[in-house]
């Protein structure tokens, strides 16, 4: 037999295309991880939450300078709980998809903290603390950092699964920041304290800021641009309106061309103001109000497709309790039934919020973007007089009626469009005069008609999509209605809150400011769900049986009942024997109980064979159907390429 014939022979070919598909394999397999390609996947889950979302994706898109996320684990433990360990695999899929979609700008780092060793001492550098488990100290934790700034996730908690995105990215987004937001405040509130010169020349101390106000200075840089500026630095933040209360057309104009330019508007309007009410006067010597009660944006709401009534807003469901046991039908206590985004994260977590004396809040539906209500009212709402309200009149209780649901909060996207098509408001006629003088051309200069066609000084539309959220309520921020207040001394305060109500607005300015990506992010769908189907069987059984088990318990309780009675009467001396009558009775009570707990057996069977039954068709649903989808698949292109290859 010849050499070629020898090394011909089928085995040997065989084991040589073995070898040769070991070596395809692990060669792919190499090549793959080396380009990043490892994390490509596709999600055929209902809520995608395989996916990351849009936002997430733009705020890895923009980076600028790396990013490293310190992942800290201890995976080596044998103390760690079975459903951390399985929150854990989800977290590792959660960052290599960081990672696979930053481009390369963004790093992790694992590591296992173990007791006295470096990853345990940089944990505690990086503020992350181990959590006690069976008197183990165990981490599992995220610190992100760029450049000289750090942000943490001491704790991801598997509870706060559908949170751990917007977490993730909202620190990347304040880390990769060289310095604070900056926040353009508008008030017609001295919000920001104010000390009057002639209370001072009086020895009168000024009104100290809000505790909101500090609060906002501790994380953000806020620029007073005082309520008439000429235009707004389109570098800034957020533009957060205060009770812009008189505010000129010109001051609307600049929000409206920052808007125009995508910025972000935060309006607190009120048709009623407590807070103003109570504000220090303007001229404390010649007595007085101080700011104007009510505050709107006379043009703007309209363009914008919204419209806020004049009265405040009562609402029968909503109404809250004042002391003195008076009933405050225009001071709402909304619950979280009134916040209809269960998945918005500006909301999804606050328990309640209180307006004093809001506004109501109507999409008219001629602003061309979209409209989303964050907080509304019950559909038992409607108007009543300011004052009246203001005064806890009795008698509101009474007669007011409600019959229509209003928006108390809401939050406007798109691309707007100008309220001021013209231009800023008092330059028409200044251009006018301008094209009257332009008519008679100058020696040596164009004719009018060989001028090139300039492009007008202000926008008309949108060149990037804007944001506006809406809150029609000042007061829910005031002091006496937001927090508990201490004073323990000169620079001693303390600020407790008593409703949800500055959450609310450090939600949205938190997630405004941060990056503009985060407006308007939801909660990822969790992993996990529920097993209703299993449940409805396990409800409809406990309901069979629970029927029994009472019937079973009554008997019993009976029986021993009866029993009782006997021993008493033997112990009280008397010769007592059971006659045959109660004999056979404790028989029958005897077999009832073995027949009672024979039926409990039995229909728990009859629950596990159901739970069984239906975990065994998902299993097949597994099995079989996706890969049956890829052999249909396989046939379809088939099918395709042959008639293609036969029309050639």
């Amino acid at each position: 037999m010849s050499q070629e014939a020898k090394t011909s022979h089928p085995m040997t070919r065989a084991v040589l295309a073995l070898v040769a598909l070991v070596v395809i394999v692990v060669a792919a397999n190499l090549l793959v991880s080396s380009l990043g390609l490892g994390h490509k996947n596709a999600d055929f889950t209902n809520d995608k939450v395989h996916t990351l979302s849009d936002g997430t994706k733009g705020i890895l898109k923009e980076l600028g300078a790396p990013v490293v996320v310190r992942y800290y684990a201890t995976r080596s433990s044998n103390y760690m709980p079975e459903d951390l360990k399985l929150h854990m695999r989800r977290v590792d899929d959660l960052l290599a998809e960081y990672e696979n979609l930053s481009g390369g700008k963004l790093r992790i780092e694992e590591l296992d903290p173990q007791p006295d060793t470096d990853a345990e001492d940089s944990a505690n550098l990086d503020g992350i603390r181990g959590q006690s488990f069976d008197d183990q100290n165990l981490y599992f934790g995220l610190a992100i950092s760029c450049l000289d700034r750090t942000s943490t996730i001491p704790f991801i908690d598997p509870n706060q699964e559908t949170m751990l995105e917007y977490q993730l990215s909202r620190a990347i987004s304040e880390v990769s920041r060289p310095d604070k937001p900056v926040i353009g405040l508008m008030s017609g509130l001295p919000i920001a304290g104010e000390q009057n010169p002639m209370m001072a020349m009086q020895g009168q101390q000024g009104s100290p800021p809000w505790v909101i106000y500090q609060q906002l200075s501790q994380s953000y840089e806020v620029k007073d641009l005082t309520l008439a500026p000429e235009s707004i630095d389109p570098s800034i933040d957020l533009v957060l309106l205060f009770h812009p209360a008189g505010i000129t057309p010109e001051a609307e104009f600049a929000i409206d061309q920052y808007l125009l330019g995508g910025g972000t508007v935060v309006a607190c309007l009120d048709p009623f103001s407590v807070a103003a009410q109570m504000s220090q006067p303007a001229n404390p010597m010649m007595g007085g109000g101080g700011a104007p009660t009510a505050s709107t944006l006379p043009t703007l709401l309209g363009a914008w497709g919204v419209s806020m009534n004049t009265q405040v807003l009562a609402d029968e469901k909503y109404q809250t309790t004042m002391g003195g046991n008076r009933p405050g039908v225009a001071v709402l206590t909304i619950p979280q039934e009134g916040m209809p985004q269960k998945d918005n994260v500006i909301t999804r977590d606050l328990t309640s919020l209180t307006f004093f004396l809001p506004g109501g809040l109507t999409k008219t539906g001629t602003g061309g973007v979209a409209i989303n209500s964050l907080v509304k009212s019950s559909d038992k709402a409607g108007f009543v007089d300011s004052m009246k309200a203001s005064q806890l009149d009795p008698r509101l209780a009474t007669t007011f009626r409600g019959e229509k649901a209003y928006d108390v909060v809401m939050h406007l996207a798109g691309n707007f469009k100008s309220a001021f098509p013209k231009g800023k408001p008092g330059s028409e006629d200044a251009a006018k005069e301008e094209e009257k003088k332009d008519d008679k051309p100058a020696e040596g200069e164009a004719k009018p008609e060989e001028k090139k066609e300039e492009k007008p000084a202000h926008l008309v539309e949108a060149t990037k999509p804007g944001n506006v959220f809406l809150i029609s309520d000042i007061d829910a921020f005031f002091n006496q209605f937001a927090y508990r207040v201490q004073n323990y001394g000169p620079g001693m305060q303390v600020a407790q809150q008593i409703n949800g109500n500055a959450s609310l607005l450090f939600n949205i300015i938190d997630q405004a400011a941060a990056s503009t990506h985060l407006i308007g992010a939801r909660s990822r769908a969790a992993i996990a769900r529920p097993f209703t189907k299993i449940k409805e069987l396990e409800a409809e059984a406990n309901k069979r049986v629970g029927t029994k088990i009472q019937e079973f318990e009554k008997q019993a309780e009976e029986a021993q009942k009866k029993l009782a009675e006997l021993q008493s009467q033997k112990a009280a001396g008397s010769e007592l024997y059971l006659s045959p009558e109660q004999e056979a009775e404790i028989r029958t009570l005897r077999k009832q109980e073995v027949d009672a707990r024979k039926e409990v057996r039995e229909l728990q069977k009859d629950l596990k064979r159901d739970k069984d039954k239906l975990a065994g068709n998902a299993m097949l649903a597994n099995i079989f159907i996706m890969p049956l989808l890829v052999i249909l698949l396989g046939i379809g292109l088939f099918v395709k390429r042959r008639g293609a290859t036969r029309a050639r």
